[in-house]
């Protein structure tokens, strides 16, 4: 059937917890609005999925002492890992041979950028020169949720955290490892926020993915972190089941690096590799949890590839970026369990913000929450690059 899922942890800009990201999604409630936790004079001028608690708060929360050097990335994956390990009722990470693959692009990006001036003179400030690096967040959480076996941490842009699951899924499936916790984190940034501003793809009204008139993207931040086990564990603990990872397929747009080819050969690629995998064909998909960006290239282009995947029959599809803003690295993860909670709640959720049609494709998502019987939900991840991911959920 594939890897099981067995547990499942999120904090993003519309809810602290599985549960109150679901509610969110059920009632076509966004967390995106202007910026708050960020001092940039460009505050009023764009939408962000910023997520409530402050990094004191988070500090609180996970009970860690107030001298740590943890950044942002590093608080909001360990919460959303420990959560995940809770919902999976691990309480013991040595049981099993256990990994932890986490993804992130933007790394300890926020408090370099805060201290970078102060490194050379202030002593205080010097303990974030080494949670700089993207490895950082990834062995502090796994030191703390006291995984060993397996680190190793996922930079693919906006493909990483999906690309994390599916390296999970394949050392479980080599028999390399029993357990893995998988997933990725990525907090908001000045540089970030920047950096999307002279690529000149950031909306400064609420995104609107597949839309004729989009004009871009809103930044979020986010962690989501998924339990992968394997049949063995599973049966032995008679674990319950919430979905399964049934197949994956990864490819390279190899166009450009920043922008998808127009026919959308990479998105292509890996939705076909991940069908054949699963041996299934284009019409046993119930919906696709696309990656829409709202961005005049990505939209365009993943349009092209679902007409080219699926012809005219193309899938009920939606991208849930419009609540959460994209979360970059962690936009794979997100995405996944949301596909899950779809799978779930036997529901599609709502593609926000979309009013007109692209006249190139004339593909329209769904706009409006739908009741319908899903097996198979595919989650597609694009990012700078030509880093292409494709991840397809089948019901437990």
């Amino acid at each position: 059937m594939g890897v099981a899922i067995t547990g499942m942890g999120i904090i993003s800009a519309i809810g602290h917890s599985v549960e109150e990201n679901k509610t969110s999604l059920l009632a076509s409630k966004s967390g995106i609005a202007s910026l708050k936790h960020i001092q940039t004079k460009h505050s009023k001028l764009i939408k962000v999925g910023e997520i409530s608690f402050s990094n004191a708060e988070l500090t609180e929360q996970l009970q860690l002492s107030e001298d740590h050097n943890y950044t942002r990335t590093g608080l909001l994956g360990l919460f959303a890992a420990k959560a995940s390990l809770k919902d999976a009722n691990i309480t013991d990470s040595s049981e099993y041979r256990t990994g932890f693959i986490s993804a992130t692009t933007v790394g300890g990006m926020d408090m370099t950028e805060l201290y970078l001036k102060q490194f050379a003179t202030d002593t205080e400030a010097q303990k974030y020169i080494q949670s700089h690096h993207a490895g950082d967040s990834t062995q502090k959480i796994a030191d703390a949720i006291g995984i060993t076996e397996f680190v190793t941490t996922i930079s693919t842009a906006c493909s990483s955290a999906a690309n994390a699951i599916m390296l999970g899924a394949r050392l479980i499936k080599a028999g390399k490892l029993d357990r893995v916790v998988v997933g990725g984190t990525d907090a908001l940034s000045k540089f970030t926020i920047n950096g999307f501003k002279t690529l000149m793809i950031q909306s400064d009204a609420l995104c609107a993915p597949f839309d004729a008139d989009r004009k871009g993207l809103n930044l979020g931040e986010a962690a989501a972190y998924l339990v992968l086990e394997s049949d063995a564990v599973v049966q032995k603990e008679e674990k319950k089941v919430l979905a399964y990872l049934s197949s994956y397929g990864n490819a390279n747009d190899a166009f450009h690096q920043t922008a998808s080819s127009e026919n959308g050969e990479g998105a292509f690629l890996a939705m076909q590799k991940a069908l054949k995998m699963a041996k299934l064909n284009p019409e046993h998909i119930d919906y696709i949890n696309a990656h829409g960006t709202a961005t005049p290239n990505n939209d365009l282009s993943e349009s092209n590839a679902y007409r080219r995947v699926f012809g005219n029959d193309v899938p009920d599809f939606s991208s849930t970026k419009a609540f959460t803003g994209h979360t970059l690295a962690a936009a794979g993860v997100v995405e996944a369990v949301y596909s899950v909670l779809a799978l779930q709640e036997q529901t599609i959720f709502p593609n926000l913000n979309f009013k007109t049609a692209m006249p190139e494709t004339g593909l329209k998502p769904i706009t409006s929450i739908v009741k319908k019987e899903l097996h198979h939900v595919l989650s597609n991840s694009f990012g700078f690059g030509g880093n292409c991911a494709t991840l397809i959920f089948s019901k437990a």
